[in-house]
C-alpha cells in the first residue's frame, strides 16, 4: 500500500468513526457549541472585563431582542468613542490602558502609557532577521510563530505574577503592530516581487500611525485614514469571555501556561474565518455582487440576487450573506454602527460614495430578504456585524487583505491578555475542564490474524 492509499484508507475510516448523529445531542441535553436552545451562550465563566449585550431575558425565559450594547469595564463603548471624538482625540492607547487596569487614565498616565507602548514597539534584531527569513502567505501563521519565539527573549517568560503579566501585556500589544507589518512587506517583496521596506516606527506616533507608516511609507496615509484605523483599533479591542479566542486564551491560561503560548492559542482560532476572518469574506462577497449587480440602485435585482446567495446558487455557494447576524447582537451591533459614521466620512475623501451607498442598500435589504428566505419576519431580528464595513475601511485607507485579520489580531490581544490576567487572578484557580460523553459503542479488541 501506497501513502496515498493509506491516506484514503484513514480518510474512509475517519468519515464514519467520526460522524454522531446530532439527535443524540438533543436527547443527552448536550450543549453544542456551548450554545443553548435558544442559541444563547452556556454561562461558563465571569468577568469583570466585558460584556456583550444583545438580548433581554423576560420572566418566561424568552431572549427580547434589544439595541446592542458593549462594554468595556463597565463603559459604553459609544460614549467612549464619542467622548474621543468630541475632544478630537485618537483613543486605542486609552482603551488598551482601561482594558488592562479597570480604570480610566488620567493624563499622566496615559502620557506614561502611550510612550512605553512606543518605546517598546520597535522589534530587536534577532526577531527581525526571523521574520525575514520566515516562508509563508498567511501572516495570522507568522504572527503566531513569532510570538512563540518571543518567549526565547523574555528573562521571566514563566512567571505568572500580576507585575510581569503587565510587562508582557505592553510587550505584546506593542509587538503586533511592528510583526504585522514586517510580515506583510516580506510577503510583498518575495511573492509579489516588490521592493522590500523596513520601515521603524516613530516615538511620537499612535499606534495606529505607525501601522500606517509602517504598512505605506511618510506622506502615503490622510488624518481620517489615522482617525478611522484607531476607531477600528478600539472597537476590535475586547468582546466579552465568550467569544472563541477570548475563551481559547482563558482555556489556555487556565492551565497556568506562559503568556506566548496562549496567545498563540488566541491567534490560531481568531485565524479561523467563522471568527477573525469574516472581513475578508465581507468583501470578497460585495465584490462579486458588483460585478454580477447590473444596478447597483435596482431593488428587486438585488433582492433576487440576495436570494440565490442564500440558496447557495451565486457567490461562494455556502448560502451565507457575509457580514449580516451575530451569536449575540439582534437588532444591532453598535462596533458597525460606530465605524459606519466614519466609514461614509472616508467614502467621501476616497471618492468612492456609490459604493458605499450600495453597501448600504446592501445592508438593508440584506437583513430583509435573509429574514424572509428563513421564514423568520419580524419574530426574529437580524443586523450587520461590524465585519460588514471594516473589509471596506481598511480597503478605502489602502491596506491589502492580507492583513485585515491580523489587524483584528493587533486590537484583541489587548482584550486577550487582560481576560488573561483575570484569569490567572481569580481568588480561587481552577482549570477549565469540560466534559464530553462518550457514544462509541463498546468492542472487543481482535487478534490481527482475525482481522
Amino acid at each position: 500500500m501506497d501513502n496515498k492509499q493509506l491516506i484514503k484508507v484513514l480518510s474512509d475510516s475517519i468519515a464514519v468513526t467520526s460522524n454522531i448523529d446530532k439527535e443524540l445531542f438533543t436527547k443527552m441535553g448536550v450543549k453544542r457549541g456551548l450554545r443553548n436552545e435558544d442559541h444563547s451562550g452556556v454561562l461558563a465563566g465571569l468577568t469583570r472585563v466585558g460584556d456583550v449585550v444583545g438580548y433581554e431575558r423576560q420572566e418566561d425565559g424568552t431572549l427580547k431582542p434589544i439595541p446592542g450594547k458593549l462594554f468595556y469595564r463597565g463603559i459604553d463603548v459609544e460614549a467612549l468613542v464619542h467622548g474621543l471624538q468630541a475632544d478630537n482625540r485618537l483613543g486605542f492607547e486609552e482603551t488598551a490602558y482601561l482594558l488592562l487596569s479597570g480604570k480610566l487614565p488620567n493624563k499622566e498616565n496615559l502620557d506614561a502609557f502611550s510612550k512605553l507602548l512606543a518605546q517598546t514597539m520597535p522589534l530587536n534584531h534577532t526577531a527581525t532577521m526571523n521574520i525575514l527569513s520566515l516562508q509563508g502567505k498567511n501572516i495570522m501563521n507568522i504572527l503566531a510563530r513569532s510570538v512563540l519565539e518571543l518567549y526565547t527573549y523574555d528573562k521571566n517568560p514563566d512567571d505568572i505574577s500580576p507585575d510581569n503579566l503587565i510587562h508582557q501585556s505592553i510587550n505584546l500589544i506593542a509587538k503586533f503592530p511592528s510583526i504585522v507589518a514586517l510580515a506583510y512587506q516580506v510577503l510583498r517583496h518575495a511573492d509579489y516581487g516588490r521592493s522590500l521596506h523596513v520601515r521603524h516606527p516613530f516615538e511620537n506616533f499612535s499606534v495606529a500611525e505607525n501601522f500606517l507608516y509602517m504598512m505605506k511609507g511618510p506622506g502615503k496615509y490622510t488624518e481620517l485614514d489615522v482617525k478611522i484605523l484607531d476607531l477600528a483599533l478600539i472597537l476590535h479591542a475586547d468582546h466579552g469571555g465568550g467569544n472563541n479566542s477570548t475563551f481559547s486564551v482563558r482555556v489556555t491560561s487556565s492551565t497556568e501556561t506562559d503568556t506566548y503560548s496562549a496567545i498563540a492559542a488566541g491567534i490560531g482560532s481568531l485565524k479561523g474565518p467563522l471568527h477573525g476572518g469574516a472581513n475578508v469574506k465581507v468583501n470578497g462577497m460585495l465584490a462579486d455582487m458588483k460585478e454580477n449587480i447590473k444596478d447597483w440602485k435596482d431593488v428587486a435585482e438585488i433582492d433576487a440576487y440576495l436570494t440565490k446567495v442564500l440558496k447557495k446558487e451565486a457567490y461562494d455557494k455556502t448560502g451565507l450573506i457575509y457580514g449580516i447576524g451575530h451569536a449575540v447582537y439582534t437588532i444591532s451591533d453598535p462596533r458597525a454602527g460606530l465605524l459606519k459614521e466614519m466609514a461614509r466620512d472616508l467614502a467621501k475623501e476616497k471618492g468612492r460614495e456609490d459604493e458605499f451607498a450600495f453597501m448600504e442598500l446592501i445592508e438593508e435589504r440584506g437583513v430583509e430578504v435573509f429574514l424572509d428566505f428563513k421564514k423568520q419576519g419580524a419574530k426574529q431580528r437580524t443586523c450587520i456585524n461590524v465585519d460588514y464595513y471594516s473589509g471596506f475601511v481598511y480597503d478605502a485607507i489602502g491596506l491589502p487583505e492580507e492583513v485585515f485579520t491580523p489587524i483584528f489580531a493587533m486590537a484583541r490581544i489587548v482584550g486577550w491578555t487582560a481576560h488573561r490576567i483575570e484569569e490567572m487572578n481569580f481568588s480561587s484557580k481552577r482549570i477549565i475542564r469540560p466534559a464530553y460523553k462518550n457514544v462509541r459503542p463498546l468492542q472487543d479488541f481482535i487478534p490481527m490474524k482475525d482481522r
